[in-house]
């Protein structure tokens, strides 16, 4: 207990001390720190005067150097709007240079059209007046080396040259040149343009017509409307008065009358082919023919005739029958013949052995007709394989040569198409033809049957009343 008190005494004197050693130390900083705040307040004060004295300089500085800024700025946008100005100037401009550049394009392009278009809007026999004029305004165009306005000057005088056509033209006139007669001479002459039809009168002979464009031909060659034009036409290009032909169609009459071919030149254009369909289809015919007659001439005996034996049969006169049966003549009389042969013989093997005659008649009645079937189904496919040959050959030469021409393009395939056409030229009557002897043949072998069954069953009937 002693113990006790002594630690608690000891412990009181030792809280003691350290609160009088912390009540020391909180007063000596306390004085520390009001030292400390009186040197800061100094200090303060000192640095608020040099502030003092040194801000009035520095506002005066930082005025003046707002006051440049401002100028600085003043002048940038300025000189913005000055660049803007000048930007959007620019701008207006390019886009009219672009708008003339575009109808200067528009304008070549238009003159392109027109130069090379001109000598086949003029007919064929001018264009040996213009071709040279023509000629250097197309060289002109592909001509690096020349500017647009050179290009335009050659190209307006083929306009130049266009313009003063029109209006020679519209009283006509006249100009000497070279034309294709239609023998194949080549023939100089005089022509007389007039509207749209051109006149020619040859110089060298008595040839005188009108005018047109054939294929390949270097030079206008010359139809004949008739010779009784001919006088007219000379007076027309010689002294300005005539009797001359007008053609309404402009020209086309004479095309649609030059592209008509005789017979053999249509067959010809379908090529080996076209020959093959056509032999093919003659040799149809003559079977036809052929077939015709031997169907038209196979005989068949008449139900009279057929009676004419059974009535002998029935009378028991065998010889009398095979007499009555042997006037019957073709096929029908040797099946009545063979059938009174064989009168003795049962039902069954009497309907065998008739009916092994009607099956030998069969082949006669029915030969050449499976050719005619196969004529009839092969001529189109023959007609396509030439169709097909001709297309290939016509595409081939787009490839050479390309489509520059299209009247050449459809020349070509309309000649590929000749074979298909003479195909089916051969094929539609063979069809028609074979259904028809088919069905003649067929009808004969009906009969013959329709008499086998009729005696077969007269027989019977006989023999039936002979039992009974």
């Amino acid at each position: 207990m002693q113990r006790t008190i002594k630690t608690l005494l000891g412990t009181a004197a030792l809280l003691g001390l350290a609160t009088f050693a912390q009540a020391q130390t909180l007063n000596s900083a306390s004085e520390q720190a009001e030292r400390d705040l009186k040197s800061a307040l100094t200090e303060l004060s000192e640095t608020r005067g040099t502030i003092a004295a040194e801000k009035i300089p520095l506002i005066r500085e930082v005025s003046a150097l707002e006051d440049d800024v401002r100028q600085k700025s003043d002048e940038l946008n300025r000189l913005r709007r000055l660049r803007d100005n000048s930007d959007l100037g620019l701008n207006r401009l390019r886009e009219q240079v672009k708008a003339i550049d575009a109808q200067n394009e528009y304008a070549a392009g238009l003159l392109d059209e027109f130069v090379r278009s001109f000598e086949t809007r003029i007919d064929y026999s001018e264009v040996q007046l213009y071709s040279e004029a023509a000629e250097e305004a197309r060289l002109a165009i592909d001509d690096p080396n020349l500017t647009q306005a050179e290009r335009f000057s050659k190209q307006i005088d083929v306009i130049g040259v266009a313009l003063n056509r029109l209006e020679q033209l519209a009283g006509g006139y006249t100009f000497k040149g070279k034309a294709l007669a239609p023998n194949g001479d080549i023939e100089d002459g005089t022509y007389a343009a007039f509207g749209p039809t051109v006149y020619f009168a040859s110089g060298e002979s008595d040839l005188a017509g009108i005018t047109f464009t054939k294929l390949n031909a270097a030079e206008a060659a010359i139809a004949i409307p008739g010779e009784g034009y001919s006088a007219g036409i000379r007076e027309f290009i010689s002294q300005g008065e005539g009797s001359i032909p007008i053609d309404p169609t402009l020209g086309k009459a004479l095309k649609i009358e030059e592209s008509k071919d005789t017979v053999a030149e249509h067959i010809a254009q379908g090529g080996v082919v076209g020959y093959v369909i056509i032999g093919l289809g003659l040799l149809c015919m003559l079977l036809a023919v052929f077939k015709l007659n031997e169907v038209v001439g196979f005989k068949t005996p008449s139900t009279e005739e057929v009676q004419k034996v059974l009535q002998q049969i029935e009378a028991g006169d065998k010889a009398k029958a095979l007499s009555v049966a042997s006037e019957i003549s073709g096929a029908g009389g040797d099946i009545l013949r063979k059938g009174i042969e064989n009168i003795d013989e049962k039902r069954g093997t009497l309907e065998e052995i008739l009916y092994e005659k009607i099956l030998a008649v069969r082949p006669k009645l029915e030969r050449f007709l499976p050719f005619m079937a196969l004529t009839a189904a092969a001529a189109p496919l023959l007609g396509l394989l030439g169709t097909v040959t001709g297309m290939i050959n016509t595409f081939k030469l787009i490839t050479v040569f390309g489509t520059g021409d299209a009247s050449n393009l459809a020349s070509g395939i309309s000649q590929a198409l000749v074979t298909t056409e003479l195909g089916l030229i051969v094929a539609i009557p063979s069809l028609i033809i074979h259904g028809l002897l088919s069905r003649m043949a067929r009808q004969k072998l009906g009969d013959l049957e329709q008499i086998a069954v009729g005696f077969i069953n007269g027989v019977v009937g006989a023999r039936n009343k002979d039992g009974a």
